[in-house]
This record gives structure tokens, C-alpha cells and sequence, in this order.
């Protein structure tokens, strides 16, 4: 019987009345989460990030040579404010981590581009995190990490119709 059981077990006794299977699915996957990025945080710290550093970084290293984006794509890749997005950038640009660099197809504007450090810390750190998730779920078998995978695709695309539901 895990914590979850536990609550499930009192809102059986309190509220017999209500179907609780949905509340024990979600709080286990929440209680899932928060051990996961817990374990993740940890491999971000090891080279100076957290996690949303770790996801700008990663998105700009994934965008493909010249590493470089607008921070409206990166505002809708990282799915953050314009000003949780500026104070990201300027954070990460004072790290040396990223540059300004102006638009070379509208001069008005300007993207946000890797630097070789930026460059060097998320491949290194992207690495290390690939292996922490391998270790997280090392425990399931090869048919039931791909089962619970195909569950999750089917669960997603209700929140995000991807139409694989």
C-alpha cells in the first residue's frame, strides 16, 4: 500500500460515494513527477543550471546550426511570458552562455544564439541528463516502458490534440 492508497483508503471511508480511481491515477502521477525532477534537478546542478536554463539551452542546441532563435520561438517552445523569457535570456547572456545577435533578415529585431560555452555546457549537460532519465526508469521492462508510453501519447493528445487519440 503506497501513500496514495492511503488517501484513496480515507476518501473510501468519507466519501464511498465518489469513484476516486482518477484522483489515485493523477496523485501517483504527480507524486511520479515531483521524484523525477527532483532526481533531474540534480543533474542540471552539476553544471550550473536549473531547469529552465537547461530548457533554453536545449532548445536552442535542438533548433539545429546556427543555434539560434527569436526569443518568440523560444517563448512558444519554453511556453513562458515575455518577461519570464527576457529575464531568462538576460541571465543566461550575463553567464556567457548566449548572445544577442541581430536578425540578419530583419535588422530590426534580434535572436538569441548560442555561444561555443552555451554550446559546450548543453551538449555536456544534455548527456549526463539522458543517462538520469535512463537510471529513472531503468526499473520497467521493455514492454511495459513501452506500453505506459503509448498510454501517455493517447492521455497527451486529449490535452494537446496531436489526433493520436
Amino acid at each position: 500500500m503506497d501513500h496514495v492508497d492511503k488517501i484513496i483508503e480515507q476518501w473510501r471511508l468519507e466519501r464511498p460515494d465518489l469513484d476516486t480511481r482518477p484522483m489515485a491515477l493523477i496523485g501517483r502521477l504527480g507524486r511520479i513527477r515531483a521524484h523525477l525532477s527532483r532526481e533531474m534537478e540534480k543533474t542540471f546542478a552539476a553544471h550550473g543550471l536549473n531547469a529552465a536554463n537547461f530548457d533554453m539551452l536545449a532548445t536552442l542546441r535542438r533548433s539545429g546550426a546556427p543555434y539560434r532563435l527569436s526569443p518568440g520561438a523560444l517563448m512558444n517552445t519554453t511556453m513562458v511570458s515575455s518577461g519570464t523569457m527576457t529575464n531568462r535570456i538576460d541571465q543566461l547572456e550575463k553567464a556567457g552562455l548566449v548572445e544577442r545577435r541581430k536578425n540578419p533578415e530583419d535588422g530590426r529585431s534580434v535572436d538569441i544564439q548560442l555561444t561555443p560555452k552555451g554550446f559546450a555546457l548543453i551538449d555536456g549537460a544534455l548527456a549526463d541528463h539522458c543517462n538520469t532519465q535512463k537510471k529513472l526508469v531503468e526499473g520497467l521492462s521493455d514492454e511495459d516502458f513501452s506500453a505506459l508510453d503509448a498510454i501517455m501519447v493517447r492521455l497527451l493528445a486529449r490535452f494537446e490534440g496531436t489526433g493520436q487519440d
